[in-house]
């Protein structure tokens, strides 16, 4: 399995995913009866981490969960998977967890509690960055804390680091926290929201240029926009590419998102050519999404690279 000697640090959340299928939300006041209720690993972070470790990086977590049983689960799942556990800080604080109420065709709704997670402060953060260098990928979410995402990344770019944010959960963002992100990714609502405009629509590649433009307006070095079934579109001003989605029938598009980054950040880390690793990372999310959970849902490279031998190009 290929592996590059450039280590990926993802800086972010470990939660606990409580998963309920249901027809539809419920409405205020309103009781529904729902599927049977499972248990995943999850947090975006800890999502990532380990969609990295299972495609052939050498990750490391910068996180914090709690002493409590959910936290140690959520570390051996981690260590098993072949994530460096070892800049985990445990926590007085519950593990973090989420409520995922999944719909038909694969659609979601959920709702976090940070716990232990909102006590990964900067300089919690600042004391496992040390052995980042030039090289090295850092990629972080918004389910930490804010300032401790905008330290680590002002600190990875002047290391000489690469950094990848994850705008998710979205919210409009500092132009000193864009300023050190080198590449940004969000989706169609995340991108809406940063603009400022949250009844934004991407029907298309064409929309998708338009849209690129305006979030690069806003600071950041490159702009990944992940537009679920018509593919995902990348600019950095001068230099453009797409690559449509493959055609899967989803099962649970949970972590989707976070398989996506995590395999475009290895491939990268390899140093392919972002056409490359744009089509890699479609895939990879793609067979994500046919199957349940978070971390459940991560394939193993080879599973990756045997799709894209077989699956037509889209």
């Amino acid at each position: 399995m290929p592996m590059s000697n450039k280590r990926i640090f993802v800086l972010g959340s470990a939660n606990v995913d409580f998963v309920i299928p249901l027809d539809r939300l419920p409405r205020e006041g309103e009781t529904l009866a729902g599927g049977d209720l499972t248990i995943f690993p999850g947090g975006k972070g800890a999502n990532q981490a380990y969609a990295a470790a299972r495609l052939g990086g050498n990750v490391a977590m910068i996180a914090a969960v709690g002493l409590d049983a959910f936290g140690t689960e959520l570390l051996e799942k981690l260590s098993a998977g072949g994530v460096d556990i070892s800049l985990v800080e445990r926590s007085d604080r519950p593990t973090g967890c989420a409520c995922i109420y999944v719909l038909p065709a694969g659609r979601n709704a959920i709702v976090i509690s940070p716990g232990a997670n909102a006590m990964l402060d900067p300089e919690t953060a600042m004391s496992k960055l040390q052995s980042l260098s030039k090289g090295d990928f850092l990629l972080a979410q918004l389910e930490t804390p804010l300032e401790t995402v905008e330290a680590a990344f002002a600190y990875a770019k002047y290391c000489g680091a690469t950094t990848v944010l994850d705008p998710a959960p979205a919210r409009c963002l500092p132009v000193t926290l864009l300023a050190n992100v080198d590449i940004l990714t969000p989706n169609q609502t995340e991108a809406g929201i940063l603009l400022g405009a949250p009844q934004l629509q991407i029907e298309n590649f064409k929309d998708a240029d338009i849209v690129a433009e305006r979030l690069l307006g806003l600071g950041p070095r490159a702009v990944m926009l992940k537009l679920g079934g018509v593919g995902c579109l990348y600019s950095n001003g001068s230099e453009r590419a797409r690559a449509e989605a493959f055609r899967v029938n989803p099962v649970d598009t949970t972590a989707a998102g976070d398989e996506f980054n995590a395999a475009l950040s290895v491939i990268l880390a390899e140093g392919a050519s972002m056409p490359f690793a744009m089509r890699f990372a479609n895939a990879a999310a793609a067979i994500s999404v046919t199957r349940p959970g978070a971390q459940s849902s991560a394939p193993d490279r080879i599973e990756v690279e045997q799709f894209l031998e077989y699956v037509p190009v889209p």
